[in-house]
């Protein structure tokens, strides 16, 4: 048996970080402070003197300031505890918690044009025609501009006292999305294992009596929208009025979706299939002033034949008519309905729509990759006969000045465009950091410094090595599993894992949901290499390069997409006693590991892999 808990995982967008994460409990792994201070050196001076009964751990500033948070929050819960009436209080602050919980989007509703406030939770002002439309020049305001609560009173207890941010919300969505989706990855794989050991297992004689069949033609095999449905269910689903115009703070021009239920997760677009997300007659009454149907987005994914995209102007074809279940084409006439009344509308009323553009991306599990570029107008629409020789509706949309450059033709150059060999980087210095110990090389490049020089004064080190005096205790006793360990139910391994395994085999395998701790099959165990419980074990799947940045020295960034969840490389060095390290004076890479009682702290400051130059990531 092996213990993970260095394990470095990517989050929800591609980027690279450590799994001690601010959402996640504080963890007692703790990693130096940054410039070569430990805790001691944060001390007033007038203490430095004071001896101390045992030497302090280095912390991060991270762990400090959650620690500083937690006991300031305590302080003020007791003091209201000890306030008279505290007791009602409590009862009402926290029938109040859950019924918010169970409102979404109830915000306090901002007049930009007269500045007045309306703090009524329940009530909705509908915005003015003349205030909405959105001429040239214009993005940049919105079509309604929301305001956080304000908290007065016995609403404003200590629970309450920090708001989350639009961006935090959505990265939270986000996450809990790919752990529903992952789940529901997982009990796929576990019925695909179980039909395959079914078809394995001897045919019993006619005679004997057959065991039922499971019925599984009606299985689901898109675990996306099990999870979609799952939120819906529990009423997770982020921003679930749809809104004219931008959505709230979070999803900023240029955010990536990598499959159509993330929209659907985070109140983007609404459906995962349809093209045009629009606003039916159950929004007059929150907009008076508008006639229904209302279009609010639309997605730009070449299904439709007769699209044209030109970037800044498109001429987008309605929906309706198309054969979805064989080769999309056009099939029959569309009508002016749904969608497509709802962008007629867009155009009398001068509402403006959101445009997510889709492309072909082999890093998403969904095959493509959708692109958040901004608002756009519906200045024209007509009918005319298709491709195909059917009567479509076809609309011209031009973008919108004042908002940021179009990303998408930078993604595709990021995620379509590799170098063909090392060589081609710009500003190489190394070609490989890792000496070929890894199976992938690391360049390393430097565009930053002239000359331009390589990293130096350290040496690479794929395995973790041990100081002198350091005894490691024997290998535990591993699992029975032959060849991979495939029920959860017989392995003694993923009983310490909460009694199933935390990865699935998807993108190459992936940690379903964040833990402090992930026990992986070891030595001693009967399972190969194979296994899906050795997923951190197989070595760098994901292109790296090391390269330097203007202010923060080395860094790392991935040619590829690393999906949420998915194993990026371990954090190696030198393993070491904490008492061992408390004076080294430059320990900016040394994470002090307090975790089942082994207190050892790893020092990768000389002897390291390619995770030191994370910390600038």
């Amino acid at each position: 048996m092996v213990v993970k808990s260095r394990v470095l995982r990517s989050a929800a967008n591609g980027e690279l970080h450590s799994p001690v994460t601010p959402e996640e409990k504080p963890k007692r792994s703790k990693v130096a402070a940054p410039g070569g201070k430990s805790a001691k050196a944060a001390a007033p001076e007038g203490d430095a003197e004071q001896p101390s009964p045992s030497p302090m751990r280095r912390t991060s500033a991270r762990i400090i300031k959650l620690k500083a948070e937690k006991e300031l929050l305590v302080r003020q819960r007791v003091e209201l505890l000890d306030e008279p009436g505290s007791r009602s209080k409590r009862k009402k602050t926290n029938s109040q918690v859950k019924s918010k919980r169970n409102t979404p989007n109830v915000k306090d509703e901002v007049r930009e044009d007269k500045g007045e406030v309306v703090e009524d939770k329940a009530v909705v002002v509908p915005v003015s025609k003349d205030v909405t439309k959105f001429e040239d020049g214009d993005a940049s305001k919105p079509m309604e501009v929301c305001a956080p609560e304000k908290r007065t009173g016995d609403d404003a207890g200590p629970g309450n006292m920090v708001e989350k941010s639009d961006h935090v919300k959505v990265k939270e969505t986000l996450r809990l999305f790919n752990k529903y989706y992952l789940h529901f990855v997982q009990e796929e794989e576990k019925r695909c294992k179980k039909a395959e050991v079914a078809q394995k297992a001897p045919k019993q004689s006619k005679s004997k009596k057959k065991a039922p069949v499971e019925d599984t033609k009606n299985k689901s095999k898109r675990p996306d929208l099990k999870a979609i449905s799952k939120m819906l269910e529990t009423n997770e689903i982020l921003n679930h009025e749809k809104r004219i115009g931008n959505v709230p703070a979070g999803i900023n021009i240029g955010h990536r979706f990598y499959s159509r239920a993330e929209m659907v997760a985070v109140g983007f677009h609404s459906h995962w299939l349809n093209g045009i997300d629009y606003m039916g007659l159950s929004y007059s009454k929150m907009y008076s002033n508008y006639s229904f149907p209302l279009a609010v987005a639309i997605v730009l994914s070449g299904m439709y034949e007769d699209d044209l995209d030109n970037a800044e102007d498109v001429i987008y074809t309605g929906q309706g008519g198309q054969n979805l279940t064989g080769n999309k084409r056009q099939i029959r006439d569309q009508k002016m309905e749904r969608g497509n009344l709802a962008l007629k509308n867009c155009i009398e009323q001068g509402v403006p729509v959101r445009v997510v553009r889709g492309h072909e991306s082999a890093t998403s599990y969904c095959g493509k990759l959708y692109t958040y570029d901004g608002l756009y107008k519906v200045i024209q629409y007509w009918a005319e006969k298709g491709i195909s020789g059917f009567t479509v509706f076809k609309f011209r949309l031009r973008r919108i000045e004042g908002q940021s450059l179009l990303t998408t033709n930078q993604v595709q150059f990021i995620y379509g465009r590799v170098p063909k060999s090392v060589s081609e980087i710009r500003g190489l210095v190394c070609e490989d950091i890792a000496g070929g110990q890894e199976d992938i090389p690391i360049p390393a490049t430097n565009l930053v410094d002239d000359p331009p020089v390589a990293p130096i004064g350290f040496t690479y080190c794929k395995f973790i090595k041990v100081a002198r005096g350091v005894k490691l205790p024997p290998n535990a006793n591993g699992c029975d599993c032959k060849e991979s360990c495939i029920t959860s139910r017989t392995c003694s391994c993923a009983k310490l894992n909460g009694s199933d395994f935390p990865y699935v085999q998807r993108d190459g395998g992936r940690l379903i949901e964040a833990k402090d701790v992930v026990y992986e099959c070891g030595p001693n165990c009967g399972c190969g290499v194979g296994c899906v419980n050795r997923t951190s074990q197989r070595g760098i799947k994901y292109r790296l390069e090391v390269f330097r940045t203007p202010k923060k020295g080395w860094a790392v960034r991935s040619w590829d997409f690393i999906p949420s969840g998915a194993p990026v490389c371990e954090y190696t060095g030198i393993l070491a006693r904490t008492e061992d390290l408390d004076h080294v004076s430059e320990n900016n890479y040394i994470f002090d590991i307090d975790c089942l009682q082994t207190i050892r702290g790893i020092g990768g400051r000389e002897v390291p892999c390619k995770i030191p130059y994370m910390n600038c990531s």
